[in-house]
């Protein structure tokens, strides 16, 4: 009753010189006794929002208006809702600390997010933001993550979601949710065609072999992903267990190296028709799609995606993603950030704090198929009769953490990971052949030096 009140109070749903409901009216409403109703409406004089007068009831103060203690915005991008149920933890927030306006707004970027954000702090519109952990390598690079609010290490959170927002030794964003990219398989698929299903020691070998009995040409293929989606292709290039970053004086030439075999893959496997559909994808949502509507079935994706079928009756599974040379897996990590110059300060890190804590992350636990970045919630038992869809080996993620890798362990910067999907998405279509590439792969890496 103290907090719903104040907060109406707050928010001027009783203006100054309202009178609340009579004690009575009250006491219906919050199924209270008279005495309990009477020490609620106490605590609101002694917060200076309220004043009894004797028979006549309980008016709102003067200067109520100004006991709000902050009002912040938050910034977010599109998926944010999917994969954290983000407005069910504002409304969270804003019950267990009402004294703290929160406004959301979709930070509208078609493809510069980072950049966008960049504006929208620059113009005091945001005061915190989600991200991600490719957004916050491009921060780190360009100075703008000095301007972001440090937190002190959590113990709590999993140690590769805490990393993936750490620049020289500071944590610059708490991280919300976090998925290693896993393959999604039709079980239903695998059963009529009489294909085993997959699990952690396949190799791509195996998954184009099983991919092609799985196809059933006019109705559906064995294999789909978004290649060219930042959170897909460099996972294959992971898997070869090398760096572009210079070793000693020279670069990685990547002729003859097995990151160039990992390349290679990508275009056998996309190039077969026997295995890989020739669908038009915009996106990896077409993807999701597709594999929800029975077209494909095995898909690259992550916890976060497979939301899409939390409410389906999709017979579905995950499994490690297959390896080439070495078992990795790109890891995905999706934080909150507070702005160091925002408006208030330790309200825009109280909202970042929120999101990372054991109440917040059961929230997400409880209303989503996404990891929790809070391990012990992440590892918790199912809640029995589980309403959501939810994979039979969620807990995979646990098996396979030692194969967790970050985008920034291909030792490319920003740029020079955007120069090179340019550069493969040419020889991945056939417009430039295999010297060319490591031609130009080549002087690529020369100016990143």
């Amino acid at each position: 009753m103290i907090e719903r009140l104040g907060a109406a109070i707050r928010n001027g749903d009783y203006a100054p010189g309202d009178y609340l409901p009579s004690e009575k009216v009250l006491a219906e409403q919050f199924r209270l006794s008279n005495k309990s109703v009477r020490k609620a409406l106490d605590a609101l004089v002694e917060e200076g929002l309220i004043v009894k007068l004797d028979r006549v009831g309980s008016r709102v103060t003067d200067t109520a208006a100004q006991a709000a203690t902050a009002e912040i915005t938050i910034g977010f991008s599109a998926s944010i809702e999917r994969d954290f149920a983000f407005s069910a933890l504002l409304d969270d927030f804003r019950t267990l600390h009402p004294a703290v306006r929160v406004k959301a707004i979709p930070v509208q970027s078609s493809s510069n997010y980072t950049g966008s954000v960049r504006e929208y702090a620059d113009n005091g519109l945001i005061d915190a933001f989600t991200l991600n952990n490719l957004d916050f390598q491009l921060f780190c690079e360009t100075g703008f993550v000095h301007r972001l609010a440090a937190f002190p290490p959590d113990p709590s959170l999993y140690r590769t979601a805490q990393e993936a927002f750490v620049f020289e030794g500071a944590v610059y964003a708490r991280p919300v949710v976090f998925s290693p990219i896993v393959l999604a398989y039709n079980r239903a698929h695998f059963r009529e065609a009489g294909v085993p299903e997959p699990d952690g020691g396949w190799t791509w070998d195996d998954a184009i072999r099983h991919a092609a009995a799985l196809t059933k040409p006019g109705e559906r293929h064995g294999l789909y992903f978004y290649l060219l989606s930042d959170n897909r292709w460099p996972a294959f290039l992971l898997q070869s267990g090398m760096r572009f970053a210079a070793v000693g004086d020279e670069p990685l030439r990547l002729a003859g190296s097995r990151m160039m075999d990992t390349i290679r893959l990508c275009k056998r496997i996309i190039s077969d028709p026997d295995v890989f559909p020739n669908y038009l994808s915009e996106n990896s949502d077409d993807v999701t799609e597709l594999f929800a509507q029975g077209k494909v079935s095995m898909i690259m994706t992550n916890y976060m995606t497979i939301n899409e079928f939390k409410s389906t009756g999709l017979d579905y599974d995950i499994s490690p993603l297959p390896y080439l040379f070495e078992p990795r897996s790109l890891v995905n990590v999706i934080g909150v950030a507070a702005a160091a110059g925002a408006k208030h300060p330790e309200a825009a890190r109280l909202l970042a704090d929120y999101f990372a804590s054991p109440r917040a992350q059961r929230m997400i636990r409880e209303r989503t198929l996404s990891l929790p970045a809070h391990k012990e919630t992440a590892e918790s038992p199912a809640v029995p009769d589980d309403p959501m869809n939810r994979p039979r080996r969620y807990y995979l993620f646990r098996e396979i953490m030692a194969s967790y890798r970050l985008h920034r362990e291909l030792g490319l910067t920003s740029p020079a990971l955007a120069g090179l999907r340019q550069l493969l998405k040419k020889y991945w279509s056939g417009l430039i052949g295999e010297p060319e590439l490591c031609e130009q792969v080549d002087e690529l890496l020369r100016q990143e030096r």
